[in-house]
């Protein structure tokens, strides 16, 4: 009886005979893909250089080394989930690291706060205060351009893109600006519970929040079906203008957030290096976790497993020995192939 009940259900039959299609019930074929394709690379990698790509310390450093990219990548998740996109994020990040770096190097000719106190930790306090304010007032800047400008956001994000970039380089006149405080530089090398880096729990943490946004409130369900069907979702009574300028000014927030973490890795505020071409990796991730360019489907999961691929591919091209300029030639390919898995799967299911 209980074999023609089987037989009589394809889709548990089918299960049965595929693992895959059991697994892929509960959870999304993307996220599968992504498992397995990191695997894959794991195991590639793995068995090129074997005495190097598994130590402990090359796999911290793998985490350490993704902890930006992956919240650019989430910030980035964030904005194409509601049809948008920030091509700017890297020069928000930029920019908002020199602001961090000039108020901890000029904190002292600041007669207002230096009069509170000149301890390490509250300097370290006001300079990530800071940098999380002007982050969001850069991302802010995008979304008001977009919604009140009515500009498109390629177009607006890549206008602010190399204005931010031309600001950073007019205000340290090209120059690092150096960060000589051990307490906030702490913050880009401390490890926790022994063995963690910092930035790897600060990227984790902001991601749990976003994903805790997007799957369990209102906002987060107003943001997927704001990128997924806009008109309707105006109909709905979804204010969009609203929704769109906090979108882009929780980005910044996250950028500026990736200020801090970059800021106190290299111990200086960078005008371009450091966040040069972070966009472009920060959207690579974002489409091969399978968030859709033109919105309303996507998961922070997804980015997450996409950073890590990335990641270990440039940890294992470097490892290997391949040229800079071979390993700019594979992350291209990687964003296209991840587009193009993209509309075929759009395409499958449209038919």
């Amino acid at each position: 009886m209980a074999e023609k009940s089987v037989s009589q259900n394809p889709a548990l039959a089918q299960g049965r005979s595929n693992p895959l299609a059991g697994i892929s019930q509960y959870v999304d074929s993307q996220i599968i893909g992504l498992v397995i394709a990191l695997v894959v690379l794991v195991i590639g990698i793995g068995s090129q250089a074997p005495d190097t790509f598994f130590l402990p310390r090359n796999i911290l450093n793998i985490g350490l080394s993704v902890s930006i990219i992956g919240l650019a990548a989430v910030a980035q998740t964030l904005v194409m989930l509601s049809g948008g996109l920030d091509i700017a994020i890297g020069s928000t990040v930029g920019l908002t690291g020199v602001m961090i770096a000039l108020v901890i190097s000029e904190y002292e000719a600041l007669p207002i706060l230096s009069s509170i106190s000149t301890d390490a930790l509250f300097v370290t306090i006001v300079a990530c205060i800071v940098g999380l304010l002007f982050g969001t007032f850069l991302g802010f800047i995008n979304g008001a351009l977009i919604t009140w400008g009515r500009l498109n956001p390629v177009i607006a994000t890549l206008g602010t893109l190399s204005a931010f970039k031309g600001i950073a380089f007019v205000i340290t006149n090209g120059q690092a600006i150096g960060v000589i405080n051990r307490t906030f530089n702490s913050i880009g090398s401390v490890q926790v519970f022994g063995a963690i880096p910092l930035p790897l729990i600060i990227m984790l943490l902001v991601s749990l929040t976003i994903f805790i946004l997007l799957r369990f409130t209102d906002i987060g369900r107003n943001i997927y079906a704001l990128g997924g069907n806009a008109a309707a979702a105006r109909l709905s009574g979804i204010s969009l203008n609203r929704y769109r300028l906090f979108i882009y000014a929780l980005s910044g927030t996250i950028a500026g957030v990736a200020a801090i973490v970059l800021t106190s890795r290299t111990n200086s505020g960078q005008p371009a290096s450091g966040s040069q071409g972070l966009e472009f990796a920060a959207i690579t991730a974002a489409v091969l976790g399978g968030t859709a360019l033109s919105g309303g489907k996507g998961t922070v999961l997804g980015t997450l497993l996409a950073v890590i691929i990335i990641g270990t591919l440039n940890n294992g091209m470097t490892l290997l020995g391949v040229q800079t300029f071979w390993q700019e030639v594979a992350r291209g390919l990687l964003l296209i192939v991840a587009t193009l898995i993209q509309v075929w799967r759009t395409r499958e299911r449209a038919v």
